[in-house]
């Protein structure tokens, strides 16, 4: 719940960091980002919500917009890369391993993603909460080929992170969004992975 709370209320949070860490919070949210995609025990962290309540301070000043975009895009590109390493070399290891708190039912749901949409898991996980976590694993476990996953990675990277920072520039500002900021969260959540909610559903009533 404390997670919840702070994903639902990140533009209280984020403000009171910005308030007492001034440019180190550029920092912040690139660690952040980071663990969010790089570490497979780390998929509560947030992303999306994160994104756009940057993108809203950037419009008010508190970041620069630019800078902001391309440093959480490098963030979520060496997240990404390093996850796909860990995976390639240690994955089964760390699977099995348990005292690390990986959910296996993550692992599966990735691969069985992978099996329907092949490659451009990499890219379409960008925008969904948990298996963008878990895709890069998976990806190295599976030794996809690291040219390949390099260019969706490159690309779902890319248009995640500006598109969820630049909405949250040119949006997050209006008084009807601002104003009840924790309800336009929980919506980009539920879209977020209603694809997943579908997919399983579908799933269960075949």
């Amino acid at each position: 719940m404390g997670i919840f709370d702070f994903i639902l209320h990140i533009d209280v949070h984020l403000g009171e960091l910005i308030v007492t860490y001034g440019k180190l919070t550029y920092a912040i949210l690139f660690l952040i980002i980071f663990a969010e995609t790089g570490f497979v025990f780390t998929p509560f962290l947030p992303g999306d919500s994160l994104l756009f309540a940057g993108g809203m301070f950037a419009a008010t000043g508190s970041f620069n917009v630019i800078v902001l975009a391309l440093l959480l895009w490098s963030a979520a590109f060496l997240g990404d890369n390093i996850n796909y390493w860990i995976g390639h070399y240690f994955g089964q290891k760390i699977i099995n391993n348990k005292y690390i708190p990986i959910n296996q039912k993550h692992i599966d749901k990735t691969q069985e993603f992978y099996e329907k949409h092949g490659g451009k898991t990499v890219f379409l996980a960008r925008f969904m909460p948990i298996v963008r976590t878990f895709a890069p694993f998976v990806a190295g476990i599976g030794k996809m080929q690291y040219r390949k996953f390099v260019s969706y990675s490159f690309l779902g990277g890319f248009t995640w992170i500006v598109g969820f920072v630049f909405v949250g520039y040119f949006f997050g500002n209006i008084p009807v969004i601002k104003n009840n900021f924790s309800v336009v969260i929980m919506g980009i959540i539920i879209i977020s992975v209603f694809p997943a909610i579908f997919k399983l559903v579908k799933s269960k009533l075949k």
